[in-house]
């Protein structure tokens, strides 16, 4: 036999594609049906419309009961810290009641859909970090909750956060619906963008340098320079020198700066010391010469967020050869607050076998670029996330922007969202569902309006509980 006729005989009859096994993690060919065409099927069981759809049910719990709730497992002596954070505004009570907006999406028209959701995506919950070769990216960057679920309360969470922001900055009302529609139009037009792509591009779309045009978010630049500026002197090496003091041995500790810093026991060090040998082997092989060119100085622990008040987290100082600080973060993980509401939606409940893992896999499932020091541990007996601390960090204070910037941030924030999305769930069949016309962003849009309505009647309810004793707060701590 010549080899051409080899050839040949390997090939599928008047020139086909070669006829090879199926392969397990691979798409199918020829592919069967269109994700496109899904999607649109969707719109008759669930009309786009439907997500106006606000139905609160008698039984859902106020807001006293609902943070008490929230707070169980938690730190005790911490709790009145989270209280009074949550109680300071509703975008504020927004920030730390992710399980009571959960409870109320659960009964709201769903897709059924499902993608890697951030599940606390807020306005706040997006901002800029550093990636490995010095430049800042932006992006979502809060995954504590993250599980695979339903895409649409993602985007309904950050429509309804910026009508709150918008309020709380003093923009009128025309203009905080604006946000939230122009949020989730952004969303809608980069799924069908994406869908559009060649995978790879797709996969990597949205770039810094792209991001403002795409959205066009011209109004933002101001704001985006200067916290891009303020973002890169926001390093370990800054942390260490206001946080930190000499030894005699010529090393360094942290200095007690109570509430938010404060040493801890040497038995609760060494632990936290120890559990980082665990971390280690979460890595991946070639970043793990870089920590062993640092050691281990010392421990200390450290209040962070809103609703992560209360949860144990720790700052561990390490030094190379040369003094210079490397700071990690140890922060617990506590099962996503989405949890429970995902089961009365009629989801699976999620198979979780550490959950500090859990949070470290769905941010490298979202993110296009993530921390390369990114892993989990336990500290006894509790899971903990572990990533750099101060990785040159920043964020737009929804809040405090001015109101003609408040539908750039939203349709920035709007398209970062639907390319998170894209990673775990086919933009095609997303996008088919959203379409070409407005209908979804409307809706949503009047969502955002009545959620914002309900959560300032929420945090009205939280502060006069703080005022009746019925739950302590320590306000601005």
């Amino acid at each position: 036999m010549t080899r051409d006729s080899a050839g040949d005989e390997g090939r599928a009859a008047h020139g086909g594609t070669r006829r090879l096994p199926r392969v397990r993690g691979f798409a199918e060919w020829p592919a069967e049906g269109s994700p496109k065409d899904e999607g649109k099927a969707l719109r008759k069981r669930i009309p786009r419309r439907a997500h106006a759809t606000l139905d609160l049910d008698a039984s859902r719990p106020d807001a006293v009961s609902a943070v008490e709730e929230s707070g169980r497992g938690r730190l005790p002596e911490l709790t009145p810290i989270r209280v009074g954070r949550m109680a300071a505004t509703p975008f504020a009570f927004l920030r730390g009641a992710a399980g009571l907006m959960a409870y109320d999406l659960a009964r709201t028209p769903m897709t059924r859909i499902k993608a890697q959701i951030c599940g606390d995506a807020h306005a706040a919950s997006f901002g800029l970090y550093g990636d490995a070769r010095g430049g800042l990216v932006i992006d979502l960057n809060d995954f504590d909750e993250t599980v695979l679920g339903p895409w649409e309360w993602d985007v309904k969470r950050l429509a309804a956060s910026l009508v709150l922001a918008g309020r709380e900055a003093g923009a009128d009302e025309e203009r905080c619906r604006k946000a939230a529609y122009d949020a989730v139009g952004a969303y809608r037009r980069t799924m069908r963008l994406l869908a559009r792509l060649p995978v790879l591009d797709a996969w990597n779309a949205i770039a810094d340098e792209e991001l403002v045009s795409h959205t066009d978010a011209h109004d933002l630049l101001g704001t985006l320079e200067r916290v891009s500026e303020k973002a890169r002197h926001n390093t370990s090496g800054r942390f260490a020198a206001r946080s930190t003091e000499a030894t005699e041995d010529g090393g360094r500790r942290f200095v007690d700066a109570p509430p938010v810093l404060r040493r801890v026991p040497d038995a609760e060090a060494a632990a936290v010391a120890a559990s980082l040998e665990e971390y280690v082997g979460t890595l991946p092989e070639d970043r793990r010469p870089l920590l062993a060119r640092h050691a281990v100085h010392d421990v200390a622990f450290r209040v962070v967020g809103t609703g992560s008040v209360g949860t144990r987290s720790y700052v561990v100082l390490l030094l190379d050869h040369r003094g210079e600080p490397l700071v990690l973060q140890v922060k617990e993980a506590r099962a996503s607050a989405l949890v429970p509401h995902l089961v009365t939606a009629g989801f699976d409940a999620p198979v979780v076998d550490h959950e500090g893992r859990r949070v470290v896999l769905g941010q490298k499932r979202m993110q296009v670029v993530s921390d390369i020091l990114l892993g989990w541990t336990t500290v006894d007996g509790h899971p903990f996330q572990v990533r750099q601390f101060r990785n040159r960090k920043g964020s737009v204070d929804p809040a405090a922007l001015a109101a003609d910037q408040m539908d750039d941030y939203g349709r920035m924030t709007g398209a970062l969202l639907a390319r998170a999305h894209a990673h775990s769930a086919d933009p095609r069949l997303i996008a088919g569902y959203c379409g070409k016309s407005e209908e979804l962003d409307e809706a949503m849009a009047d969502f955002a309006v009545a959620y914002a309505d309900r959560t300032e009647a929420d945090h009205a309810d939280l502060v006069a509980g703080v005022r009746a004793g019925k739950v302590a707060a320590e306000m601005g701590v």
